[in-house]
Order: structure tokens, then sequence, then C-alpha cells
């Protein structure tokens, strides 16, 4: 069916479609929180959190080709509510990270290295990298979703790419 079909029989109330929208949005959604969050469980909080104020508010989209970007901005947010709720910066638990390695075999440690690097980031500068290298979103998508200019988006990645390059030079010399 397409997509500003669904979108419209969502908004009408019909939920079987506001259904099959998200069952085509929720592994980006729950690999976008977790990222921020770095826990299983709080990364399905929020991505359950998002999908209830998407669900609430999905009449107040107007234009459909934008629905996925307007549910990854509600859940960047829902993200960092939640981290400025909590108030602290959330490690990866050992349990959590060992899931992660039996997923992913082939997980490298300097994989890891650059996860802690981004984590380390300012949170714009964190949101545009994430947005760019691990959803694969153009400059002007990210833009649309952050709300601002694309020479701020690409003013962000080319600092938080800076600074992730200072972060590994200061690895290799300490090494």
């Amino acid at each position: 069916m397409n997509y500003s079909k669904l979108l419209k029989k969502a908004q009408k109330g019909n939920d079987q479609a506001f259904l099959t929208l998200i069952d085509q949005e929720k592994e980006k959604l729950y690999r976008i929180a977790f990222t921020y969050v770095k826990n299983e469980t709080d990364a399905l909080d929020i991505v359950q959190e998002t999908i209830y104020k998407a669900y609430t508010s999905i009449s107040s989209l107007k234009e459909p080709a934008y629905f996925s970007t307007w549910l990854t901005r509600i859940l960047i947010n829902s993200s960092l509510d939640f981290i400025r709720k909590n108030n602290k910066v959330i490690p990866i638990e050992q349990e959590s990270l060992e899931r992660i390695e039996s997923h992913q075999t082939a997980f490298s440690e300097d994989k890891l290295d650059l996860l802690n690097a981004i984590d380390q980031l300012e949170e714009k500068y964190k949101t545009a990298v994430l947005l760019r290298f691990y959803q694969d979103l153009s400059v002007k998508q990210i833009a649309k979703i952050l709300e601002c200019p694309e020479g701020t988006v690409k003013t962000n990645l080319h600092r938080a790419i800076n600074k992730l390059r200072t972060t590994f030079k200061e690895v290799c010399i300490n090494e």
C-alpha cells in the first residue's frame, strides 16, 4: 500500500495503518535509542515512548514524506530527555556488551573505541555523527530532522570528525 495512503489512514485513526508504518521504522528507532543510552531496556522504553508520542500526535504531521524524519526527531528528543532526566552518563553494562558481541562476532576493539569516543562528544556533534554515519542520512535530511540549516549540520559533522581524530591520535600516542 502507498506510504501516504497509510499515513492518511493512520491520521484518521486506523490503528493497523499506524502499526504498519511503525513496523517499517522500529529497527532504526531501536538502534538510534540504543546508541544514546547503551542499555537495551532503556532503549526499548524510549522507543515505546516515541511510538506513544507519535500515535497521540500523528494528526499534526502535515507532510507524509516526512513521517520518518518526524518520528526520528521525536526519538532523539525522547532520548535526550531520558538522559537529562536520569542526569548521568550511562555506561555500557557488561551483560549488554556480551549480547552485542555475540550478535556481531566481528565487532572489533577499534569499533568499541570509536563508539566510546562518539559517546564522549557533545550532544549536537554526537547526534549529527549518528544520523550521518550510522543511519546513512544525507546532510539535508539531518538538517530537517534537527530543524537547523544544512551549514550547521556540516559544521557539526566537521567538528565532530576533528574531535574524533584528535581523540584517536591521543590514544595512539599513549599506547
